[in-house]
């Protein structure tokens, strides 16, 4: 296969080069990458001034840009083939729950799935997480398996491993997101100058975490995998909303 990685912790990150190691033994991979930390930079895309990209000492491709940017460029003009899957990680901590609202992992997962190509966004369910190592052999197997049994392309695979070693992996469950509380407030601080700057607070404690989501899987040593969905329609309530609008007088043609 040919996999287009990204991320969006930076192409220097761990995390990217552990992911690229492992796949490149036995797929062809290009690495189309930020050029520095761009985390929670969500879909984003750069369109008032251009792209620079250039090939760093790694091998892989730096782009001035968000996550989003890197696997748009890659794809509509940068790379001489296009992908057969595009995969982005692995992240620097966890993108689950809310998360995957702000996530610049899972936007150039979401990027990939735009234009057209099945898509993986893999995380650490932990701040500086020690075991890139196990997150990179599930997704490696996760790759083999898609060979075999290939997902539909409107796919999104959203996958947070335990950091533990392999061997302390209890399997894989197909979970739903959970959430979260409100996120914390600000934190408030004095520059030099004496001019007030705003911290944003950290994110708030899960609250829905129970069996099935995917914090309850990660907490209880289990890899986690959620099929996510471009279309953010909510079906259920569009009768309501219809019959809430003609109910009212919000838009009366009479004069």
């Amino acid at each position: 296969m040919h996999i287009l990685l990204s991320n969006d912790d930076g192409y220097l990150a761990p995390g990217l080069a552990v992911l690229a190691e492992m796949l490149g033994r036995l797929h062809t991979i290009s690495v189309v990458a930020p050029d520095r930390n761009r985390s929670a930079a969500s879909n984003s895309l750069t369109l008032e001034r251009p792209l620079r990209a250039s090939v760093v000492d790694n091998g892989f491709t730096a782009v001035n840009g968000t996550p989003t940017d890197c696997v748009h460029l890659a794809i509509t003009g940068l790379l001489d083939s296009e992908p057969d899957i595009v995969i982005s990680g692995i992240n620097d901590g966890p993108n689950m729950g809310d998360d995957v609202l702000y996530s610049g992992t899972v936007a150039a997962a979401m990027e990939g799935r735009f234009l057209g190509f099945p898509a993986i966004a893999v995380s650490m369910a932990a701040f500086e997480p020690a075991h890139f190592e196990t997150a990179a052999r599930a997704i490696s197997q996760i790759v083999a398996q898609l060979e075999q049994q290939p997902l539909k392309q409107d796919s999104i695979l959203n996958v947070n491993v335990p950091d533990l070693p392999w061997e302390e992996i209890r399997g894989i469950q197909a979970t739903r997101l959970g959430n979260r509380h409100k996120s914390e407030g600000v934190i408030k601080q004095i520059d030099p100058r004496g001019d007030p700057v705003y911290w944003v607070g950290p994110p708030g404690k899960t609250q829905d975490a129970g069996e099935g989501t995917d914090f309850y899987a990660t907490e209880h040593d289990f890899i986690s995998i959620t099929p996510l969905q471009i279309d953010l329609t909510r079906y259920d309530s569009l009768q309501g909303l219809g019959d809430w609008l003609n109910a009212g007088s919000l838009f009366n043609t009479e004069k």
